[in-house]
């Protein structure tokens, strides 16, 4: 493995552990990791590893991978933000709300979309209320229960 994949590597759990605000924190996080690079290279590797900038659980922008990691890691991912930031969990039809803190929705409906849960068709955030739509034949309330247990409010 080159210099640079073992940085880019590094730099992938980075921001999937941490919510680093800008380069120069980009470039902090890195140098605590024993990886000294100067800002230039982080932003051509942020463009590299597909960062993007995302409302964080606080509603300032923080960098995250738009990459999927994959349906596994993703539900790992997807059960913590559940337990962080979901407070309650109804549904309607073939539709399971969720209820979040303001400027969380988003990043719990992005979580739902990447684990690739089964039944699953879709999901739609505002601000503090994801929509999660059941596919045909499953209900928003089997859905919902589902959520609800992953988010631990059983």
């Amino acid at each position: 493995m080159t210099t640079k994949e073992r940085r880019q590597q590094r730099l992938r759990q980075l921001l999937t552990d941490l919510d680093l605000h800008s380069q120069v924190e980009v470039v902090a996080a890195l140098a605590e990791a024993g990886i000294v690079v100067h800002e230039a290279t982080v932003s051509r590797d942020l463009g590299e590893v597909g960062a993007v900038k995302v409302r964080g659980a606080d509603g300032t922008l923080v960098y995250r991978l738009a990459a999927d990691p994959g349906p596994s890691s993703a539900r790992q991912r997807l059960d913590d933000l559940l337990e962080r930031f979901v407070t309650h969990v109804t549904a309607s039809g073939n539709l399971a709300v969720l209820r979040t803190p303001p400027a969380c929705a988003h990043p719990v409906a992005s979580a739902i979309d990447l684990a690739e849960l089964d039944h699953v068709i879709a999901t739609v955030s505002g601000d503090d209320t994801v929509l999660v739509v059941a596919e045909e034949g499953t209900t928003g309330a089997a859905l919902a229960a589902a959520l609800r247990e992953r988010a631990g409010l059983m």
